[in-house]
C-alpha cells in the first residue's frame, strides 16, 4: 500500500506503518552514517547533549556526493545499515523513531524498533541520484569535519521508502523469503 507521510514521525503514524508498505516520506530528516554514530555515542558516554534531537526524527544512513551546480545536494543512495546496529539501539531508546538504510537488522536493532514503536525504512540501493531529485535542501548541522559523514538536516518531498521492519516487529526481508519458498 502507498503511504505519503511527514516527518518528523508521530507514534500514531509510526505505528500505522507495516512491512511492505510504500512510503513516500515529506519534511524533515538527518543523515548520520558511521563516524557520526560513534561521536553520538561517545557524547552520550560523557553525558553530553547529541548536536540533534532523537525525538521522533529519522535518520538516513547517507553520505552524499558533492552537489552539482543548481542541486541541494550530489547522489544521495542509501549505506549498509548494519554497520549503525551497534549505535541504533541506544538512540531509539532516546526517542529515534525511524531509520533509512539498506539491508538487514540485528535482533537487538529489531527488538529495539519494537520496544520504541519505531520502524526501519529501506531506501534502493544504487538509486542515489535517483533518490536526490526528493531532496529539496540539505545544511550541514553537526560534526563539519567528517566532510560528506557530517550529519546534515534534509528537507524532502516525497522521498521514496519502503518499510522493511515495523513496529510490531514484521521484517520484509523474512516474510518476503517465506512468500518465495
Amino acid at each position: 500500500m502507498d503511504k505519503h507521510i511527514t516527518a518528523p514521525l508521530t507514534d500514531e503514524t509510526a505505528e500505522n506503518l507495516k512491512a511492505g508498505d510504500y512510503v513516500y516520506i515529506t519534511g524533515t530528516i538527518y543523515t548520520a552514517r558511521d563516524a557520526a554514530h560513534l561521536r553520538m555515542n561517545e557524547a552520550l558516554d560523557k553525558n553530553e547533549p547529541l548536536p540533534i534531537a532523537m525525538q521522533q526524527n529519522i535518520i538516513y544512513y547517507m553520505g552524499p556526493s558533492p552537489a552539482r551546480k543548481g542541486r541541494p545536494i550530489g547522489s544521495a543512495g542509501p549505506t549498509t545499515a548494519s554497520r549503525m546496529d551497534k549505535y541504533a539501539p541506544r538512540l531509539l531508546d532516546l526517542g529515534l523513531k525511524g531509520m533509512i538504510g539498506k539491508g538487514k537488522r540485528s535482533r537487538e536493532v529489531k527488538d529495539a524498533i519494537v520496544r520504541n514503536k519505531a520502524v526501519y525504512f529501506a531506501a534502493v540501493g544504487g538509486a542515489g541520484a535517483l533518490l536526490s531529485k526528493s531532496i529539496t535542501a540539505s545544511e550541514v548541522v553537526a560534526y563539519d569535519d567528517l566532510g560528506t559523514e557530517a550529519i546534515r538536516k534534509l528537507e524532502v518531498k516525497d522521498f521514496p521508502t519502503i518499510v522493511v521492519i515495523d513496529s510490531e516487529g514484521n521484517d520484509l526481508y523474512e516474510t518476503a523469503v517465506k512468500e518465495i519458498k
